[in-house]
């Protein structure tokens, strides 16, 4: 997770990160991921079960009719051991989490033993009795998905009507004063509807939006050929740079972040190089403090069925499942090869990530893209676009 507006807007000093000791019990949630202990944030896909039919759901979601594996009082148990463990938010995700009707009371729980609780949805399904009531619980945040423009998202969405009941779901959160933002997955078929979701963003008053490069996981393993090429993803990661610059200047400063690449860390570097070399050396340190990516550390999942994975993209690798031992145990296990590798991962990877300057502060990218492309888990990552000049060879 890069923060576009934290380091190229200036909006964050390290110093911001290092008044909380970078405890991640301590820092607020917007400064997370400058954590030094990096305790997981907890992804937990609560069902597989979904009202939509994206064409790049990663969880490969079914119909909305059915039973979970999991519980109400097995989720308890395992948020108990979740906020033992100290992981500082869990994220109820899907499928598509709204269509349990124990979430409300799952989020209450997960809040009463002081953790975070968030949600990442469709927006679809709430409604203004939902919302409130996902406010009363204590929901630190809502996360809802757009694809684009209301042609690209319910064509890809699956559902027509989709992105209207998705727009009412941001209105009916912001109605209850409950903090939501806009999730947005890029790659070749939508990354020209960017603009239109920093629109979005300025017209409806959203404060948050969160741009997901497409990993190779789920339905999405057949877009690979989709996605965009180099050029076009850095000159898409530049356009997000522009544009949030435009909304700072234009006094409606949003929190802006892009996810599931970490060559956009080193991007902003370089490009603040050129600009303002002095803010350049600090977003050099606030990176050093990110790692870049944390799977198998700083972030975790858990799947419908109770498996444990690295994260919520990478699902052909389980280390255990907390219906049968804690994932508290799972996650500190010596004895879990691959995971215990993810730890330390940057001893690992191959080729020119091991040569890389960055790696520090990229920490190898994201795994499973790589496994995905090239059938092993320590590859290069096929997405990075940074050139071998640019990373030192």
């Amino acid at each position: 997770m890069i923060g576009i507006s934290k380091l190229y807007c200036e909006n964050i000093e390290p110093s911001d990160a290092l008044r909380y000791g970078r405890d991640s019990k301590q820092l607020p949630s917007n400064l997370l991921q400058f954590s030094k202990d990096k305790k997981p944030v907890v992804v937990w896909n609560m069902t597989q079960r979904c009202n939509l039919k994206c064409e790049h759901c990663y969880a490969q979601a079914i119909d909305p009719n059915g039973a979970d594996p999991i519980n109400t009082d097995q989720a308890k148990t395992m948020i108990d051991d979740l906020a033992q463990f100290g992981s500082p938010v869990i994220l109820f995700s899907g499928g598509e989490p709204t269509i349990r009707k124990d979430l409300p009371e799952l989020a209450s729980y997960a809040v009463s033993k002081g953790m975070r609780a968030v949600i990442s949805t469709n927006g679809t399904l709430i409604t203004k009795r939902m919302a409130r009531e996902l406010k009363e619980v204590g929901l630190s945040y809502v996360g809802i998905s757009l694809d684009g423009g209301e042609e690209i998202h319910d064509k890809f969405r699956g559902v027509p009507g989709a992105y209207k009941k998705a727009l009412q779901g941001v209105a009916n959160c912001q109605a209850e004063g409950l903090k939501v933002g806009l999730r947005f997955t890029i790659f070749g078929k939508n990354a020209q509807e960017v603009p239109k979701i920093f629109q979005v963003l300025k017209e409806m008053e959203v404060p948050r939006l969160c741009l997901y490069h497409l990993v190779y996981s789920g339905r999405g393993s057949s877009m690979i050929k989709e996605d965009q090429n180099h050029e076009q993803t850095r000159a898409t990661v530049n356009q997000i740079m522009d544009l949030t610059r435009e909304l700072f200047e234009a006094g409606h400063p949003k929190e802006i972040l892009t996810v599931d690449n970490h060559a956009d860390g080193p991007l902003v570097y370089l490009r603040l190089l050129k600009e303002n070399p002095k803010r350049a050396q600090e977003v050099l340190e606030l990176l050093q403090f990110n790692e870049g990516n944390n799977s198998g550390r700083g972030i975790g999942c858990i799947s419908w069925d109770g498996r444990v994975h690295a994260d919520q993209f990478w699902r052909n690798h389980t280390f255990g499942n907390v219906l049968e031992r804690p994932f508290s145990e799972i996650w500190t296990d010596p004895n879990i090869e691959l995971l215990h590798k993810l730890k330390d991962k940057k001893q690992y990877v191959t080729g020119r990530c091991s040569q890389c300057k960055y790696l520090p502060i990229c920490g190898g990218n994201f795994r499973a893209r790589a496994e995905a492309y090239y059938g092993d888990v320590w590859a290069p990552d096929p997405a990075c676009y940074l050139t071998d000049e640019e990373i030192g060879l």
